[in-house]
C-alpha cells in the first residue's frame, strides 16, 4: 500500500505544478512567490496522501490474515462388481474434481483469534472420494465454518463457532498424516464427536505436555433440548519430547425415537491413541483404539470397535511416505472386521506446490461384494 500510495502522489504533484509552468510565459519573475505557490502544492498533497490514509484504513486491518487453497483432484477405483447382478461398472474410470478454500484470520488483542472459512469445490466423484474433499452447490462459494478463540486467563482457551466439531479443541496423539478420509482419524471415528452446529468448548494446559479439553455442539435451533441431537466429549493427553498419548469420551444423541424426536438414544465411544517418533530413520508410530455402543441397535449387536495402525517417515528423499491399515467401519460384535490399507507420498515441489499420490484397498465382507483398490492423486496449492 505505501508503493501504492507514493505512485499516486507522484504523478499527482506533477500535475498540479503544470499549472504554474504552463502560464510562466504570462506573468514576470516579479509575480512569482515561491513560498506561496509551494504553500499550495503542499496543502494539495496533503490533501491526497489523507485521502490514501482513508483507503488504506478501509483495507483490511494489519492483524487481518488471508490464506488461500486450490486442490485438483485425480482418481480411478476398481471393485469388479458383477454389473449383471446390479455392480456399477462407471467406477473404473478415471475421475476428476476441485476444491478451493479461503481462511480469514483477525485478532483483536493479540491473544484471540476470529476465524471464517470459505469453500467451494465440485469434488464428489467416487473415483477421488477417499480424499476429503469439498463439494458446494453449483459450484458456490460458502462459509463452511466460523469460529472464535480467546484465553481465559493463561491456561485455558475457549472457542465458540457454527458449524464446528464438539472435538475441535481436543488434541489427537497421532502423528500419521495420511490424506483419506477413512484412516485420517487414527481409529477414533465416534469418540471424537464431530457432529458439527453450534458448537462451545474449552481446553485447559496443565503444563509440561498435560491438557485437557471438554466440548459440545448443537443444531443452532435446536440447542441442548430433547429435540435437538447433541454430542458432547471430553478429552485428555500427554506430549512427551518424543511420544505422546491421548484419551477421549464420547456421547451423541442418536435421532432414533419412537415418539417424534423426544427421548433420543444416546450413543457412546471412549478411545486411546498413541505415538511414538524414534530417533534417526526409523518411522514414527502411530496407532488407535475405540470402543463404543449403539443404543438404537439391538443388544446382541450394539457394540463395535475400531482400530488403527500407521508408519510415517518424514524424510524419504524429499517428501513425506506413509503406510497404514485400519477398520474402514465399525466393527459390530459377532461381526468380521472390514479394514483399509493405504500408502501415500506428500512431495513438496516447491513453496506453494505438493502433489500427494495414494493407493488404498478397502476389505468388504459382504457376500457377492469384491474389495475395491484405488489410485488417486491430490495436486494442492496454496497461497
Amino acid at each position: 500500500m505505501k508503493l501504492f500510495k507514493s505512485l499516486l502522489i507522484a504523478p499527482a504533484t506533477l500535475g498540479l505544478l503544470a499549472p504554474m509552468s504552463a502560464t510562466a510565459n504570462e506573468v514576470t519573475i516579479s509575480d512569482f512567490t515561491p513560498a506561496e505557490q509551494l504553500a499550495i502544492t503542499n496543502s494539495r498533497v496533503d490533501g491526497l496522501e489523507a485521502r490514501m490514509n482513508n483507503i488504506e484504513a478501509g483495507s483490511f486491518s494489519e492483524t487481518t490474515t488471508a490464506t488461500f487453497g486450490v486442490n485438483f483432484y485425480a482418481g480411478v477405483i476398481n471393485d469388479d462388481d458383477n454389473v449383471g447382478a446390479g455392480g456399477n461398472d462407471t467406477d473404473d474410470n478415471l475421475m476428476t474434481g476441485y476444491d478451493f478454500n479461503i481462511g480469514l484470520n483477525t485478532s483483536f488483542t493479540g491473544e484471540d483469534s476470529l476465524d471464517i472459512e470459505l469453500q467451494a469445490g465440485e469434488a464428489d466423484q467416487a473415483g477421488i472420494a477417499e480424499f476429503d474433499t469439498d463439494t458446494t452447490t453449483n459450484e458456490a462459494l460458502v462459509v463452511d465454518e466460523i469460529s472464535y478463540t480467546f484465553p481465559v486467563g493463561d491456561k485455558m482457551t475457549v472457542m465458540v463457532g457454527d458449524n464446528k466439531d464438539a472435538s475441535s479443541l481436543f488434541t489427537t496423539a497421532c502423528v500419521y498424516g495420511g490424506p483419506t478420509i477413512t484412516l485420517d482419524d487414527c481409529g477414533i471415528r465416534n469418540a471424537n464427536v464431530d457432529n458439527g452446529g453450534t458448537m462451545v468448548g474449552a481446553a485447559y494446559d496443565f503444563g509440561n505436555g498435560l491438557t485437557a479439553a471438554v466440548g459440545y455442539a448443537g443444531p443452532e435451533g435446536n440447542i441442548a433440548n430433547e429435540e435437538g441431537q447433541d454430542a458432547l466429549g471430553f478429552n485428555v493427553a500427554y506430549a512427551g519430547d518424543n511420544y505422546g498419548i491421548s484419551a477421549v469420551y464420547g456421547v451423541l444423541e442418536d435421532g432414533a425415537t419412537a415418539n417424534s424426536q423426544d427421548n433420543m438414544g444416546t450413543d457412546f465411544a471412549y478411545g486411546v491413541s498413541a505415538y511414538y517418533t524414534p530417533d534417526g530413520q526409523l518411522p514414527s508410530i502411530s496407532v488407535g483404539y475405540e470402543y463404543g455402543e449403539d443404543d438404537s441397535a439391538a443388544a446382541a449387536s450394539d457394540s463395535y470397535t475400531n482400530l488403527f495402525a500407521g508408519l510415517q517417515w518424514d524424510e524419504v528423499g524429499p517428501g513425506t511416505l506413509g503406510v497404514a491399515f485400519g477398520t474402514r467401519v465399525n466393527t459390530v460384535e459377532d461381526t468380521d472386521a472390514q479394514y483399509q490399507y493405504e500408502a501415500f507420498y506428500d512431495y513438496p515441489l516447491n513453496d506453494g506446490m505438493t502433489i500427494t499420490p495414494v493407493i488404498f484397498v478397502k476389505d468388504f465382507s459382504a457376500a457377492g461384494t469384491d474389495d475395491t483398490t484405488g489410485v488417486m492423486v491430490r495436486t494442492s496449492f496454496s497461497f
